[in-house]
């Protein structure tokens, strides 16, 4: 099992991130290209010349086979950001498949990667980041991603997932009955899960679908914070 320096770990990170940014993968799976015109629709350019965009940071989060990583990808296309899948950064800090770090690194080695890579992924300014399914459960993870921006909550039935993740190797699901042990966890993790910013289910939709849902209701969160905001600036003032 694997112990590294909190400084080596994050320097690690560091050019990982990087060279995610300028060499970013596509999601698993065919299908991840947006319409034509669906990007200029959803985000039209103001008189200025820049995008429209509700927010300008947000995370998807979700159980496993939710499609964190295909809507994702297609939520940074519509909204010109950058795309950051924290599993896959993981793999490149590592240089092994999420599989390996489990079974020959550890789980808590892995979970020291994945909380330094939340640190770093907070920190950026206009991207799109998906998170592995068991990141928002864990309460530091959580605080920091919320306090950063909007966390959108991807929701499916377990057959969902079942039947998008029944051909993976996910360490999680390495059991003798599998839809039982999704059904067990989703129940865990689900008081967690609901802590998100917005909910969206994504069961039986295609992607392009999810997203327009996504960017509606990031206008409503980005508006009423807004509203929010300056409400807040009225009742200052008024008691100065």
């Amino acid at each position: 099992m694997t112990t590294e320096p909190r400084e080596g770990l994050a320097q690690r990170v560091e050019a990982a991130l990087a060279e995610a940014l300028l060499s970013p993968e596509w999601p698993e799976g065919e299908g991840v290209t947006l319409p034509h015109g669906l990007s200029s629709r959803l985000s039209p350019m103001n008189g200025s010349g820049l995008i429209e965009r509700p927010v300008t940071w947000v995370a998807l989060a979700g159980f496993m086979g939710t499609g964190k990583s295909r809507v994702g990808w297609e939520l940074s296309r519509a909204l010109a950001l950058h795309f950051v899948d924290t599993d896959k950064l993981i793999t490149r800090v590592v240089g092994k498949s999420i599989p390996e770090v489990f079974a020959q690194e550890g789980e808590s080695y892995f979970r020291a990667c994945e909380a330094e890579v939340v640190r770093r992924v907070t920190r950026l300014d206009h991207a799109v980041v998906s998170l592995g399914g068991g990141t928002f459960i864990h309460e530091a993870n959580r605080r920091t991603l919320l306090e950063r921006g909007p966390v959108v909550v991807l929701w499916a039935s377990p057959e969902t997932v079942y039947q998008r993740t029944r051909h993976s190797d996910r360490p999680l699901l390495k059991t003798t009955d599998p839809l039982s042990r999704i059904r067990t966890l989703m129940d865990e993790r689900e008081p967690h899960y609901r802590q998100g910013t917005i909910h969206v289910h994504s069961d039986g939709r295609p992607a392009e679908e999810i997203v327009e849902e996504v960017i509606e209701r990031l206008w409503a969160w980005s508006d009423a914070q807004a509203a929010w905001s300056e409400a807040e600036a009225v009742g200052e003032r008024a008691s100065d």
